[in-house]
């Protein structure tokens, strides 16, 4: 007879049959998709399209707002669409509707996105109003992806049993990992800001088709392979006071709140580094060749090769990493790949070389690679509730969006003003040691604070 977690409105049978291979990789396939899409965003496309529009001297507050001001749906969508999850009898599954649903809204996204950088119109705010159209497209789009991917983080403890959950957190690691690798890829190989605006808007227009198109791929796979587990009695009724009151809940467990800050703080120090790494190879770099060798004639591809070898180290380490949780504790993982993540940070304020930039990048692909991994699993350990395990991983996954709104606005401010300070006292890379030695002070405190974590070893 089947296990079920009974609770005060409905009961939820437990994930005990383990997951072959191949529905592990069905189950987490749409998150590589969705990190493809954020990869190709974030890394290289929002950078390359904002100094286009803005120009040199505000692309580090242009990329900010964008970035800050498109997360604002992540503060509240991830816990509320979560909990309404919950709730969900369709037949098609509780989470699985959800996705499909955001999914399409966010392809309406990926067109604004494409389209609205090449219009006319008059200034506001000190801005095109193209850029403020992109801008509501990012937002659309970081709402949509939200729709879909808030519910979908709880399938795992939907479908996966304790014991496997270590292993399974290697694949999401590992689909972190290639996802974001083959989003650089596309539009690092596809797109150069210094081309002519005629054949940038066509690369753009490219490699936003792709990515679309490789979004409805993943989804596809996602929901036709993977099986929902369907409440066993009815779900108790939403109450926007049992609502609110809920997304406290979460965080009186001490080990929840712990691991959410940890979280938010690494994801801080990822989003304080990633943002600008475009800018970095421009700016402090140059010049991309090995032993006279030319590997790179733009940013955007110097980027692609150094996140590229990010990809080839992180691979092995997302599913290693996963698994020896499961043996020897999600803890000590975390401390390496945390403190590994750390020293990649020194090493890019050092770094001006791109040889040394591309054994950076080797090095920040286990340690990014492990803490990804087992990071998922950390969080499914700590759940509270197991009856609401949508809405805290909801609330849990607030703590990867609200980096987004604060990181960018913190480090492209940070950027835009110590780059023209250090210009004028002979310094012209002093924003990027600023905000690589904040991004430094991040992953080291994220790394030191999960000691506090109790319930994981």
């Amino acid at each position: 007879m089947e296990a079920t977690l009974e609770t005060g409105a409905a009961a939820l049978p437990s994930a005990t049959r383990r997951l072959g291979t191949l529905e592990q990789l069905y189950l987490t396939f749409f998150w590589f998709s969705s990190n493809v899409h954020w990869g190709a965003i974030l890394s290289v496309l929002v950078q390359s399209q904002v100094v286009v529009m803005v120009g040199d001297e505000q692309k580090g507050r242009g990329v900010a707002l964008v970035v800050a001001i498109g997360s604002l749906t992540g503060l509240f969508v991830p816990p509320l669409l979560g909990a309404w999850s919950d709730r969900v009898r369709l037949r098609f599954g509780r989470r699985r509707p959800f996705m499909v649903v955001g999914t399409a809204l966010n392809l309406v996204a990926l067109a604004g996105l494409a389209t609205f950088p090449f219009l006319e119109g008059e200034g506001l705010w000190g801005y095109t109003s193209a850029f403020w159209l992109y801008v509501g497209a990012y937002l659309m789009a970081n709402f949509s992806n939200n729709v879909a991917t808030a519910p979908y983080t709880a399938l795992m403890p939907d479908v996966v049993p304790p014991e496997q959950r270590g292993t399974v957190a290697g694949w999401y690691g590992l689909m972190t990992t290639v996802g974001n690798g083959v989003g650089v890829f596309l539009a690092g190989s596809l797109v150069s800001h210094e081309a002519h605006l005629g054949e940038f808007q066509g690369q753009i227009h490219r490699v936003y088709l792709l990515i679309g198109a490789i979004l409805v791929v993943g989804l596809l796979i996602t929901v036709l392979g993977t099986r929902e587990q369907p409440l066993t009695s009815s779900p108790r009724p939403f109450h926007w006071g049992a609502f609110l009151r809920g997304m406290v809940a979460p965080f009186r467990s001490p080990d929840f709140s712990w691991v959410f800050l940890t979280r938010m703080l690494m994801t801080m120090g990822v989003f304080s580094v990633m943002n600008f790494l475009l800018f970095y190879m421009g700016d402090v770099v140059k010049e991309f060749s090995v032993s006279g060798r030319v590997l790179a004639t733009t940013s955007e591809a110097a980027l692609q090769n150094m996140l590229g070898l990010l990809l080839l180290f992180a691979i092995g380490s997302s599913l290693v990493a996963g698994m020896l949780s499961d043996r020897y504790g999600r803890k000590r993982i975390v401390y390496v790949a945390g403190g590994v993540q750390a020293v990649v940070a020194v090493g890019l304020i050092l770094a001006d070389d791109y040889v040394a930039v591309l054994m950076i990048g080797m090095l920040f692909g286990v340690g990014y690679g492990a803490y990804e991994s087992v990071g998922w699993a950390l969080a499914t350990d700590v759940l509270p509730d197991m009856d609401d395990a949508a809405r805290d991983m909801g609330i849990w996954h607030m703590a990867l969006m609200v980096p987004q709104l604060v990181a960018p606005l913190v480090a492209g401010w940070l950027l835009d003003t110590f780059q023209a300070i250090g210009k004028q006292s002979g310094r012209p890379t002093l924003g990027y040691t600023v905000i690589f030695s904040l991004a430094t002070l991040y992953f080291a405190l994220g790394t030191l604070f999960v000691s506090k974590v109790k319930k994981a070893t």
